[in-house]
Parts: C-alpha cells; sequence; structure tokens
C-alpha cells in the first residue's frame, strides 16, 4: 500500500494521463479491473456523460477512494456531418443515401468475395475511397453523393463538417445506453464505497429511467453477502441432520449446535478489531470455524452420554465429562491458533486473502472457546430436565388413556304392551376395563 501511494503522487504530476494504480486481480470480473464499478444506465449518452462527471467529483471528495474514473472516455477525434435536411430535399437527395455512401467510402463495406484457386482460400473484398479521398475534412467534403434531380452533388454542398471528439466505443446495458465508473480503495472497505457511490447518485436527482447499478467486484460482494445467509441456514441443518443420525437423538444435535452462533459476533468482533474487511475468503474462515467449535461439543456431549451409561448421575457425568475433555479442546485449539498466526501475519502475493481466513479463525476461535465451554454443558443439562418433562408428560396420558372408563352400548327390544310406537330402547352404562 505504501508503494502505491508513492505511485499515485507519481502520476498526479500528469493529469492528462487517466492512471489507475491497484493490485491484481487473481479472477477478473467486470468490464474493468478495479475495486469498486458501478455502471450507469439510461437513454442519452450525453445526460450520461453528464451524470457520471458529476458523481466523479463527488467520490474523489470522499476519504478512501482513489483513482476514480469513468471508462467512456470522449477522446477519439470524429469528423461530425450535420445535414442540411431542407437543401438535400430540394436536390432530392435521401439522408439514408447519405449515410450508406459515407458508411461505404470512409468506412468501408464488403461487397463481394474472391477466391484463391491456388490456395484454396477465400477473401472478402471491401469497397472504400483511397486515403487521399477520406483522409481529412476538405477530402470528405468532396464526396459525391447521388441524388435524383442534380445527379452528383458533392457533400459539402448539403452539409457542414465539423470536427470533434466522442466515445470510442458506446457501450449498452438492456438495451440502454451505459457508461461505467470506477474506484480503487486507498484505506476504505467495500461496503464504504457502495455507500458513498449510492449517495452521490442520490445527489442528482436523476429522472427515474436512469438508473445505477453495482457490477464487478461490488456487484459480487453484495451477491456472496446474501447467499452467506441461505449458506448458514443451510449449513445448520445438514450439521443437525448428520449429528441427528449419529447420536441417534433429536436433542443432543441441538445441545451441540446452540454454541454455533455464538460464533458470528465474535467472528465479526475479531474482523473489527485485527482492521480486516468481510470478505468472501473470511465468509470461508467463519464456515471454517463452525467446524471447529461443533466439534467440541461433540466431544463434550458424546462422553457425557457415555458416563450416564455406565450409571453416573446426569450433573456428575457432565462435571465429569468435561474435565476429562477440557486438555484435548485446549490442544486442537492451541495448535489451531498457532498455526493460523504465520498466515495472519503473512507477505506476499496473495497474503491479503489468506490473512482475511486467518483472522477470523484465529479471533473467534479465541473469543468464543471459554464461552462454548459454558454453554454446551449448561444446554445439556436445560435439553434433558426438558426431555425428561416430556416423557412425564406422555407417560402421564398415555396412563390416563388407559385407565378412563368406555361406554357399552346395549340395546333390549320394548314391551309388547307399550302404548307408545313400537321402537327399540337403547341403555347405556359404563364398564370397567
Amino acid at each position: 500500500f505504501t508503494m502505491m501511494a508513492a505511485a499515485r503522487e507519481i502520476m498526479a504530476q500528469y493529469p492528462d494521463l487517466r492512471s489507475s494504480v491497484q493490485l491484481p486481480s487473481a479472477v477478473s470480473s467486470g468490464s474493468a479491473n478495479a475495486d469498486v464499478e458501478f455502471t450507469l444506465v439510461g437513454p442519452d449518452l450525453r445526460r450520461l456523460t453528464e451524470y457520471s462527471a458529476r458523481m466523479i467529483d463527488s467520490l474523489r471528495r470522499v476519504q478512501g477512494l482513489s483513482d476514480v474514473d469513468t471508462t467512456t472516455a470522449l477522446r477519439k477525434p470524429e469528423l461530425r456531418v450535420l445535414v442540411n435536411r431542407e437543401r438535400a430535399s430540394d436536390l432530392g437527395v435521401n439522408i439514408q443515401t447519405i449515410a450508406s455512401t459515407l458508411r461505404t467510402l470512409v468506412g468501408g463495406q464488403i461487397v463481394s468475395d474472391f477466391k484463391d484457386n491456388q490456395l484454396g482460400e477465400l477473401y472478402d473484398v471491401w469497397l472504400r475511397a483511397e486515403g487521399v479521398n477520406r483522409d481529412d475534412k476538405a477530402a470528405v467534403g468532396r464526396l459525391k453523393i447521388p441524388s435524383t434531380r442534380a445527379g452528383l452533388v458533392e457533400l459539402s454542398n448539403l452539409s457542414r463538417l465539423e470536427e470533434n471528439r466522442g466515445p470510442s466505443q458506446i457501450d449498452h446495458f438492456g438495451r440502454q445506453r451505459k457508461v461505467t465508473i470506477i474506484a480503487n480503495l486507498a484505506g476504505s472497505t467495500m461496503n464504504v464505497a457502495v455507500d458513498a457511490f449510492s449517495k452521490a447518485f442520490a445527489e442528482l436527482q436523476a429522472p427515474p429511467d436512469y438508473q445505477l447499478y453495482a457490477s464487478g467486484r461490488a456487484k459480487t460482494q453484495a451477491e456472496s453477502n446474501s447467499a452467506f445467509l441461505v449458506a448458514l441456514v443451510l449449513s445448520l441443518v445438514f450439521m443437525y441432520m448428520i449429528l441427528a443420525a449419529q447420536f441417534e437423538s433429536f436433542v443432543h444435535p441441538i445441545t451441540i449446535l446452540l454454541a454455533v452462533p455464538l460464533t458470528i459476533p465474535f467472528a465479526l468482533l475479531s474482523l473489527i478489531l485485527l482492521g480486516q474487511a468481510l470478505t468472501i475468503y473470511s465468509i470461508l474462515g467463519v464456515f471454517l470455524l463452525f467446524g471447529i467449535v461443533k466439534k467440541n461439543g461433540i466431544l463434550q456431549v458424546d462422553y457425557t452420554n457415555v458416563l450416564k451409561a455406565r450409571g453416573l448421575p446426569r450433573t456428575e457425568a457432565i462435571l465429569k465429562a468435561n474435565e476429562a475433555r477440557l486438555r484435548p479442546i485446549l490442544m486442537t485449539t492451541i495448535m489451531l491458533v498457532a498455526a493460523m498466526i504465520p498466515i495472519a501475519t503473512g507477505r506476499g502475493p496473495g497474503a491479503g486473502a489468506r490473512a482475511s481466513m486467518a483472522k477470523v479463525i484465529l479471533g473467534g476461535q479465541l473469543l468464543s472457546l471459554f464461552l462454548s465451554l459454558l454453554v454446551t454443558p449448561v444446554a445439556y443439562s436445560l435439553w434433558d430436565d426438558f426431555t425428561i418433562r416430556v416423557k412425564r408428560l406422555f407417560a402421564w396420558l398415555a396412563r390416563k388413556r388407559e385407565s378412563k372408563p368406555l361406554a357399552v352400548v346395549i340395546a333390549t327390544p320394548a314391551a309388547k304392551n307399550d302404548p307408545e310406537e313400537d321402537r327399540d330402547t337403547v341403555f347405556a352404562e359404563p364398564v370397567a376395563t
């Protein structure tokens, strides 16, 4: 970063040059190799250029952003033909005829093909005016345009030619014109840069048909942040299913996984304390941290079940299991932390990506270790009490259902001398089972 800042100071002495200082990206995304990239979309290229210039002026005043620029360069020399439509109509010249003539004589057009019988190759035949007839403004003005009333007419008699500068290429996004605005991070984070771009666009008060879209690495990070929540939920579901199959219980996996969400705030806190941004690599470190914390819970719960199966009371089994498993848990934790220190403090190509993942594991494991050691045995005790109460409730409901008297229906015929209508009389009496 020191060398990058020195390079920016050197290039600032040449304001006419469009320079950018950045680290090479291992995986390219977007139209430019820049840290932050946004696409401004709208129907009018002139207004897009105006809006992008205003946004660039606003973004250059934001601390932590550098090399703010646009990929649209209005520096290509061009010759514009402004047709006098009234004069062209009087001479019987169609605008489409002027356009097709200029396209053929200046730009060139494929009119046929040629086959070399000796080599067996097929070549395109281009029709184009010679260089002396298309190189300067006067030569283009002398081009002959066919008309229906005056034969061949010089282009200078129908139009006005002026030299100007325009874009080297016109890009499109969703069938609309687009201008890409880029910037590099110089001490800032991606989230701060995204907020700065959104604020600069809001200050334009542009019409609704002009929109700003994130692209490049900004779009990739936004997608990765939204996918992080989905991946988090799916990882918890899959871990629960595997643990439920291994322990043959629906309760013990909950006891183990209760310590996993505690690692998320500690991992984010470690990023803040170590001055590291949340990237795709740090997100991978969070998922790796889940497996490490889950491993500690498995050691505690599994040995507690073993001691309970040997006849020890629950509380004594919890205390002895945590005492016995504390040593391997500390050994693996210290080993992991010691292995992450060289990666977190390393230098060289790709060290930043590896350091972000190592710092998440380093800080998250140290900060969540003691809390997770307390959460698992307490959760085991509470869920065991809850399981016992549920079993007692179901046992009580079963006994009550078995002791409930059943109604037996007995039907007897009515007496013959009953003055009422002849019918059967039904008597119901409870019979104990």
